[in-house]
């Protein structure tokens, strides 16, 4: 009798402690997969208008075939991480794929910097109506990105300090909550991209290249 009764103490303590804080930990959470929502259309909306800069400064004649396809490369990475098929629990993404997503982010984001960079080296870009006016639009999307990052990040904020305190850590521990990654960028991002001179990149392509056969000797 006794040792019912001091299990019965143990489940209800056990309920109450978690339930005090269940509630809150999947208001929260929710809150995170709704700001993280935002930051994948935002990212999606760029994906999309970066191929009309590349096709816009194709057609000026920029050679910078090199930055061409690290933009390809680039952008391919953040759209399959993106849609990649969910891990986690209520068909969210996981934590780790989450933090995957904000990687191919950070480097899609750096190759963007080196296609706005190739202004310096031709200035007729500028006078493209097409490249002016994705630009312009690439410009209110990085604000959308940013507004959605930094919402995210208030939410991540809210809902690991929630999940790491007691009792909320015991309920987080016993459901599975497990703590949200933080939108950070990649160290050096604050640097201004540099892709080099319009010469040397050629110089490195024409190494690169294989060798002309050589002409039949006259005979």
């Amino acid at each position: 009798m006794k040792r019912l009764i001091l299990l019965s103490i143990a489940i209800f303590a056990a309920v109450g402690l978690s339930g005090c804080s269940y509630n809150d930990l999947t208001a929260k959470q929710q809150g995170v997969k709704g700001e993280w929502s935002q930051v994948e259309s935002a990212m999606q909306r760029r994906a999309d208008l970066v191929p009309n800069m590349v096709k816009a400064a194709q057609m000026a004649g920029v050679q910078e075939q090199e930055v061409f396809g690290q933009i390809a490369e680039a952008r391919s990475r953040l759209i399959n991480a993106k849609d990649a098929a969910t891990a986690g629990a209520d068909g969210d993404k996981s934590p780790e794929q989450k933090q995957a997503v904000i990687d191919a982010n950070n480097s899609f984001g750096g190759t963007i910097g080196r296609l706005l960079s190739l202004q310096e080296n031709y200035p007729n870009l500028q006078s493209i109506d097409a490249f002016k006016n994705v630009q312009t639009e690439l410009a209110g999307t990085e604000n959308r990105i940013k507004v959605a990052r930094d919402n995210y990040t208030k939410a991540v904020t809210d809902y690991n300090t929630t999940r790491n305190q007691f009792p909320a850590v015991i309920t987080a521990s016993l459901f599975g909550f497990k703590e949200e990654p933080f939108f950070k960028a990649d160290e050096g991002a604050s640097k201004a991209p540099d892709i080099g001179s319009p010469d040397a990149m050629r110089r490195n392509s024409n190494q690169t290249a294989p060798a002309a056969p050589a002409a039949p000797a006259n005979k």
